[in-house]
């Protein structure tokens, strides 16, 4: 509980200055926001080791500057890898059908979700969809039969089939 007091503590007494210093240095705020919640984030997670330094502030504030700087280099290097090879091809327009179910996936709950994407849409087996997620066999088959069936509800009827098959 110390630990976390001391955390605690620490952010307290440091965020503000810190989110400061950050936007002086990015020029904007949001960034600046979020890149110091991530390196917070990054600081608890190492905690015993950042609370010895002898300045962990000025731990915070270089782990968020770099994120934000690797972001910008990870951006660039998208767009100098966009002008080496142009635009994508155009994308066909999405087929009814795919947006239908896409809309009814969302409507069921993340397990059978999960479980119909990577049986239908991803391939695996069922064995492999148990061993991706962790589960027995038979809970993969539950899932399965249980999102067909609130789909078969939700496309109305014997659409699914059709759908499922077509993506």
């Amino acid at each position: 509980m110390s630990e976390e007091r001391d955390f605690d503590d620490f952010y307290v007494g440091t965020v503000r200055r810190t989110t400061l210093a950050v936007f002086a240095m990015l020029g904007d705020m949001a960034e600046a926001e979020d890149a110091v919640a991530e390196a917070y984030l990054r600081a608890w997670a190492r905690w015993s080791s950042v609370s010895v330094m002898s300045d962990p502030a000025a731990w915070v504030r270089t782990v968020a500057y770099r994120l934000k700087v690797s972001a910008w280099r990870s951006a660039v290097r998208r767009m100098a890898a966009y002008r080496r090879v142009g635009s994508p091809p155009d994308v066909p327009e999405l087929n009814p059908d795919h947006v239908a179910l896409v809309a009814a996936l969302q409507q069921l709950p993340e397990v059978q979700r999960r479980a119909i994407v990577l049986h239908y849409i991803a391939g695996l087996t069922i064995g492999e969809i148990a061993a991706e997620t962790q589960t027995p066999d038979g809970t993969v088959k539950a899932r399965l039969f249980r999102g067909r069936a609130k789909l078969a509800v939700l496309l109305a009827d014997t659409e699914v089939e059709k759908v499922m098959t077509d993506v």
